[in-house]
């Protein structure tokens, strides 16, 4: 029944209105009421379909009501606290073949069919935060409650910013209870744990804290692939804050040391499977899905079918890699900092246009490169431009 949760949604639309209605006569409010006012209608949105999702899960069977990538981040956990290395796993009587028959029964043609039942996607933060998951007791392994605090905590990260609170509050309730954030949560989509740590390293750059921004970085690219392209922009973003060079090798250490205390013990177990999985499956093999270049070229008939091949790394050689330097130089000319985070939305935007596989949902990544740069843009100008470290 999801008239619960869409009951809770307008009670919340409801208490924002009559809040607003109120701020005509009472113009001044003390700061922990519109934080909490924000946090309470997030939670509105992301908690109760995500509870009935976990639970309606949890009373049939766990391949009914979820999403294939948390399941198959889940059976990535369980492999791991086997002692098993999920990249080269084959996954084809895992249960998860299940998922892809959408009855529940186990299928020869899915098995074959289906090549995500070959592969692990995922970078192997996302297989260890969910061994450590795996260990609550039931329901509440379910990875989704995990992307829902780490939605959550997304608030707490942009309220890190320099910039004036109400902007703090008005970008920080759109990070955590926009449409795509929301139905990502219940969805089972991974994206919200990256996205959270890569908006703590461009908050923790503009207040300083440079090696706990390296190791932010590092956490959110081992929890999604996506987050490699905000390295360019933020390794910039320290140039400017005139970041000795001292300091510039200590955040390279903890970034390379965070990396790959993550990806050395998958990497060094199997090299081959590991690469097939993160890198070739996903630029290679998995058949062409979405609103990319891609699906376009299927479209005007350039491209024969959805699993055939498409040379991405050519694509990417002559339009994304030459357009993700000119906005780096664009970057080091500006004064400010936050066109860095503007340049770091329009290259992953570019970059997931032409991919193989353009979801809609990939886009809350540039939405939330262009929330970054909004909050930089406001705080630099209340504090008048870019200002080094002292």
């Amino acid at each position: 029944d999801v008239g619960i949760a869409r009951s809770i949604c307008f009670l919340a639309a409801l208490t924002v209105a009559l809040l607003a209605a109120v701020s005509l006569r009472r113009r001044e409010w003390p700061a922990w009421a519109g934080a909490g006012v924000a946090l309470a209608v997030a939670l509105a949105l992301l908690l109760p379909s995500t509870l009935l999702q976990v639970g309606l899960r949890d009373a049939t069977q766990p391949w009914f009501y979820t999403n294939d990538s948390t399941y198959q981040i889940e059976l990535a956990g369980d492999l791991l606290l086997d002692g098993q290395n999920p990249y080269g796993h084959d996954y084809r009587a895992s249960g998860m073949e299940r998922f892809y028959s959408f009855d529940g029964s186990a299928s020869e043609e899915v098995r074959e069919r289906e090549v995500a039942l070959e592969h692990y996607a995922y970078f192997p933060g996302t297989a260890i935060v969910s061994a450590i998951w795996r260990l609550l007791p039931r329901p509440y392994d379910d990875f989704r409650v995990f992307v829902v605090l780490m939605t959550l905590a997304g608030f707490l990260a942009t309220l890190a910013f320099r910039a004036p609170l109400g902007w703090r509050l008005a970008i920080a309730a759109f990070v955590v209870a926009n449409p795509i954030a929301v139905r990502s949560a219940w969805f089972g989509q991974n994206d919200a744990p990256s996205i959270t740590l890569m908006i703590l390293a461009f908050a923790l750059v503009s207040r300083g804290r440079y090696r706990w921004a390296a190791a932010s970085l590092a956490g959110a690219v081992l929890l999604k692939q996506f987050a490699v392209v905000a390295i360019p922009f933020l390794a910039l973003m320290l140039v400017k804050r005139q970041a000795d060079r001292m300091e510039l090798r200590r955040c390279a250490l903890v970034f390379g040391g965070v990396l790959g205390a993550g990806v050395l013990p998958f990497l060094l177990a199997d090299p081959v499977a590991f690469y097939d999985d993160t890198v070739k499956f996903g630029a290679g093999t998995y058949k062409i899905v979405g609103y990319g270049l891609s699906g376009l070229l299927i479209r005007a008939g350039i491209l024969a079918d959805r699993e055939g091949s498409y040379p991405f790394a050519i694509v990417a050689l002559i339009s994304w890699l030459p357009l993700t330097a000119w906005l780096a130089l664009q970057q080091h000319r500006a004064r400010e900092l936050w066109p860095g985070a503007a340049a770091f939305s329009i290259s992953i935007l570019v970059l997931l246009f032409i991919g193989r596989t353009f979801n809609n949902y990939y886009l809350v990544w540039p939405m939330m490169g262009a929330a970054v740069a909004a909050l930089l843009y406001v705080g630099e100008a209340r504090e008048g431009g870019a200002r080094p470290s002292g």
